[in-house]
């Protein structure tokens, strides 16, 4: 679908506002007429964005969470050139998902991921992941080629091994309202890639 200027900005609107109302809420607590109240959008201008209803809805709010996990961290993400630059992201990350806390962008992808279309869903994730392993990647290749670190480290194990210590403390951030995992676990990732 080709929208004009406004068109995309309505859009924009409804994907932004259902989204908020999913972190605030939880995906199966909120409704079609929920998000339109919340965004003052018409039923008919509902459909039109989203001709395949709710589902299409989440993928769409998929895509924007999965962009927003991402966002949050640049520019640091795109600049990981040397270790104040590693320890000024890991700063960042931790702000983030400590001000955030229930309301994190990557949980709510995830909770998207059952009630959307499992495998587009799936896809969203695969993309997203795929550019944060990029970017880290990136930024350990530069710490080898600047001898800050052993050039015998593998970029693309390290950056899984750094996005699976976010994810997995974001995880337990949701789970128990702690830090603490995620502070500890992306602190050794990076210990880690230092030795």
């Amino acid at each position: 679908m080709v929208l004009t200027s406004r068109g995309a900005a309505t859009r924009r609107r409804i994907v932004t506002g259902a989204a908020a109302l999913f972190r605030e809420r939880g995906v199966a607590q909120v409704s079609l007429d929920d998000i339109r109240a919340a965004t003052a959008t018409s039923k008919s201008q509902l459909f039109h964005y989203f001709p395949g209803g709710r589902s299409e809805l989440l993928l769409a709010v998929a895509e924007h969470e999965a962009e927003q996990v991402l966002a949050d961290q640049q520019p640091l993400l795109g600049d990981l050139t040397d270790w104040r630059k590693w320890q000024a992201w890991r700063e960042r990350i931790i702000k983030i998902y400590d001000e955030q806390r229930a309301g994190c962008p990557l949980s709510a992808l995830t909770a998207h991921l059952s009630q959307a279309d499992p495998a587009a869903a799936q896809k969203i994730v695969i993309r997203m992941n795929e550019r944060w392993q990029a970017h880290l990647a990136t930024g350990v290749r530069a710490l080898s080629d600047s001898g800050e670190i052993d050039p015998a480290t593998d970029p693309d194990q390290t950056a899984a091994t750094i996005m699976t210590a976010i994810v997995g403390g974001a995880t337990l951030l949701q789970a128990t309202d702690s830090m603490t995992y995620l502070e500890l676990a992306l602190t050794q990732a990076l210990n880690s890639l230092r030795r």
